[in-house]
């Protein structure tokens, strides 16, 4: 879909068989620099918003019958839904519909049905979070439709919420707040625990990001997300009892050395020490990106790699493979696993005039191994949720 606004426009009245031109909108997805796993553990994380994303064309109507159709999920067919019926049906619908429940949940009412139609070019289950850019192009879609006023920060929020309780992911506010509030050619430095937040400028001089999707999938609620960060809380209270910290991520790695052994699970010790350091990890990285060292920021995000490979235990032999064979192709300054792990992406730095040569070595080698082909992209940040 090339010209993506038009043709949404004429998907919409060819599905609903309508002459009524449809209002569009467009939310992105998002990549995380460095920092995983350590927004709900009270860290910093360092994602982009990127071009890759979600449209939307709706029509409102007079009842409080709700139509959607997903291009990515034609064989689906149109699902019919009411507003007020919000029980789940374990369909891609319950992301958008768990938002407007979330909407209707804190005062912000949906009065009336809509037909709407969705379009998006992020790969499904990838790590750049597809379900975080639904949620967030939705609520921002309801704020515009219905003249709620929302900021972007509310609008993190509530999707956050709706992930959290209505999709049973117990995920953190990173990949909400990042698609919400992104901002061209910056990644946002997020202080998961407070919220606090500045744009730092992505200047890659010679290089871009590269963005490999291993096509292994995995859902969030089905993969053990929801165990790491049981096995974190778990951590994190047992070194309570020697002294209080607000989270893993208000301590310092001479802290975390001083009162480690009041872990008594070798995984739970290892899942603390990941959250950790890699919050740690994660200050330094844009210290060294202020300091356009790109070298040091591509050293750390191999560090993080190997602490989510061998502490976390969230990578897996596509993701793994991916990264090793990255390393060895001339031009890489850094690369990881971005995302929840489990399947999903990588991200490199890789230099311009190698670019080519990475696409082409590590997806061979990655067909060789794994036995079916990744896709590549390359990706710069890009500014949130907008009306088309």
């Amino acid at each position: 879909m090339n010209n993506t606004k038009s043709e949404l426009i004429n998907l919409f009245k060819s599905v609903y068989e309508t002459d009524v031109t449809p209002e569009v909108f467009f939310a992105p997805g998002r990549v995380n620099l460095i920092g995983e796993h350590t927004d709900y553990n009270g860290g910093h994380v360092f994602p982009c918003a990127i071009s890759l994303g979600t449209y939307c064309a709706i029509s409102l109507r007079e009842d409080k019958k709700v139509r959607m159709f997903s291009k990515n999920f034609e064989r689906y067919g149109i699902k019919n839904l009411d507003l007020d019926n919000y029980e789940k049906c374990s369909y891609w619908t319950d992301y958008p519909m768990g938002v407007i429940w979330t909407l209707s949940q804190s005062g912000y009412k949906v009065d009336r049905g809509f037909d709407i139609v969705f379009y998006g070019n992020l790969p499904n289950s990838s790590g750049l979070s597809s379900s975080a850019s639904i949620e967030v192009l939705t609520a921002f879609t309801m704020s515009e439709m219905f003249g709620f006023n929302m900021d972007f920060i509310e609008i993190a929020k509530l999707c956050q919420r709706s992930e959290n309780e209505y999709n049973g992911v117990n995920c953190g506010i990173m990949d909400q707040f990042s698609i919400a509030m992104g901002q061209s050619e910056k990644a946002i430095f997020l202080d998961a625990a407070t919220l606090e937040y500045e744009y730092v400028p992505v200047c890659l001089k010679d290089a871009s990001i590269v963005i490999a999707s291993s096509n292994k999938k995995r859902g969030l609620a089905d993969s053990k997300y929801n165990e790491r960060r049981s096995e974190c809380e778990q951590a994190l209270a047992e070194i309570c009892q020697g002294k209080k910290y607000a989270s893993l991520g208000a301590m310092s790695l001479e802290e975390f050395d001083e009162y480690k052994g009041l872990i008594k699970d070798d995984n739970r010790l290892k899942r603390a020490r990941h959250a950790v350091s890699e919050n740690i990890r994660t200050i330094e990285a844009v210290e060294a990106l202020n300091k356009n060292d790109i070298e040091r920021f591509g050293k750390l995000m191999i560090d993080s790699h190997v602490s989510l490979r061998d502490d976390y235990e969230v990578t897996g032999l596509e993701l793994d493979t991916l990264f090793e064979e990255a390393l060895k192709v001339e031009g890489v300054i850094g690369t990881r696993m971005t995302g929840a792990g489990f399947g999903g992406c990588t991200v490199s730095i890789v230099k311009n005039e190698n670019i080519d040569e990475f696409i082409k070595t590590v997806g061979d080698k990655y067909r060789e191994k794994i036995g079916y082909s990744a896709d590549f992209y390359i990706a710069s940040p890009s500014s949130g949720p907008v009306r088309l």
